[in-house]
């Protein structure tokens, strides 16, 4: 069966699909607790939160009738009733993730526990509006149509994560200026919002890949975080407490305008450069076309850059550590970082070489009177930014963090 998504009308198919069905705190509370923990029976969520049993109760077994929670296979114990665990039901709710990169597009559709269900994904030169907007509306009809009907009434909207003021550093991704320029006049939000009949939400795309980490991946073992994101352009993300701090203007972790060391072929430091100048995927682009190497693989297969980039992959790596580790330890010492997770659009081979080399590096800086921290590797990978588009509309509907994100964007 076949859906147009222009016959969708944004509705409540149940009350556990729009945003006025899980506004309660103690509602997302409990719902948050659960997602951290996997699974969780009532009496370890009344002594977590402090409410009382008659009131856990009532809540999830609401959330159970919602379709978001699912009872387990009780386990006894030694003495008393046995405990009947409780874990997110997959199916709870759908959303949409749109990706907008310098280089590539994304669609994902995930489930309520973060699988991912479809996915289109195209490269391209640059991003241009009418590029990003046909891509978009023909993906979500095409991603729709192998959606069974009763999933589709699940879907609680789409989420965009894009880099903010894209119409910048066109010469780096060699974009010409006035079509680049394009994106100034453009509200990503209300081009989607056009033709998508669920709520459009909208965030910085590193700060989206962050909070992907933090729901799906292994972000949520970790108290205190900076998340580094490697790019086409490098970014970051800061978790605070257990919660995501995209502060003031949320741009916090923007590490791609950190200084940097710039290295000349030879690998001195020159002085002078930001952080996206040396350690983005674009400067290894750079690097291969020089070597007289096609860099399309960098972008067409992310997760598998095949086992012949050599130097050049060697040169960008060394690079990348030690620029990172500057910028790392200077991270560390403002904030008292326990944990810096590291990932990016590139393979997991490629990721842990990063990590090694960048320890190699961290160890070379003088960090007297800074705690010790930890590097170590986050666990999504390329799909982070589109998984964090998709995962706005579940942060917006069922966590506690929707206040921090969406404060002005709801």
């Amino acid at each position: 069966m076949t859906t147009d998504a222009s016959s969708i009308k944004p509705r409540a198919a149940s009350r556990g699909t729009n945003q006025i069905g899980v506004r309660l705190y103690n509602e997302r509370l409990v719902l948050s607790l659960i997602r951290r923990h996997g699974e969780l029976p009532k009496a370890d969520i009344a002594r977590m939160t402090g409410l009382s049993p008659q009131t856990i109760s009532i809540i999830m077994n609401q959330l159970t009738v919602d379709g978001l929670l699912k009872r387990g296979t009780p386990v006894r114990g030694k003495v008393g009733q046995p405990l009947v665990p409780y874990s997110l039901d997959p199916e709870g709710a759908l959303s949409f993730g749109l990706k907008i990169g310098r280089r590539s597009v994304d669609l994902y559709l995930i489930n309520f526990t973060g699988k991912i269900l479809k996915l289109l994904h195209k490269i391209y030169p640059y991003p241009t509006p009418d590029g990003v907007r046909a891509f978009a509306q023909e993906g979500i009809q095409t991603l729709l149509s192998e959606v069974p009907p009763h999933l589709v009434k699940r879907i609680a909207g789409l989420g965009i994560a894009a880099p903010y003021e894209m119409w910048t550093w066109h010469e780096e991704i060699g974009a010409p200026k006035d079509e680049i320029d394009a994106w100034r006049d453009v509200d990503m939000r209300s081009m989607i919002a056009e033709f998508c009949p669920w709520p459009v939400y909208f965030a910085n795309d590193i700060t989206a890949a962050c909070a992907a980490e933090l729901m799906f991946g292994t972000g949520s073992e970790h108290i205190d975080y900076l998340y580094v994101f490697i790019g086409s352009f490098i970014g970051g993300g800061l978790v605070l407490n257990g919660h995501l701090f995209p502060g003031r203007t949320q741009n916090a972790g923007a590490l791609g305008s950190m200084p940097a060391p710039a290295f000349s072929h030879s690998g001195s430091s020159q002085g002078g450069a930001q952080m996206m100048n040396v350690a983005s995927i674009y400067v290894l682009e750079r690097k291969l076309i020089a070597a007289g190497r096609n860099a399309d693989i960098l972008w067409q297969s992310p997760d598998d850059w095949g086992d012949d980039l050599g130097p050049v992959l060697d040169e960008w790596i060394e690079e990348v550590a030690v620029s990172l580790a500057y910028a790392i330890v200077a991270a560390v010492a403002v904030i008292d970082l326990q944990s810096v997770l590291i990932d990016g659009a590139f393979p997991t081979s490629v990721r842990t070489r990063i990590i090694d080399r960048t320890r190699e590096a961290v160890a070379k800086v003088n960090r007297q009177g800074l705690s010790s921290f930890r590097l170590l590797p986050g666990s999504i990978g390329n799909a982070a930014r589109a998984m964090g588009g998709a995962s706005l509309p579940l942060l917006a509907n069922f966590t506690q963090d929707r206040e921090v994100l969406f404060k002005d964007n709801a």
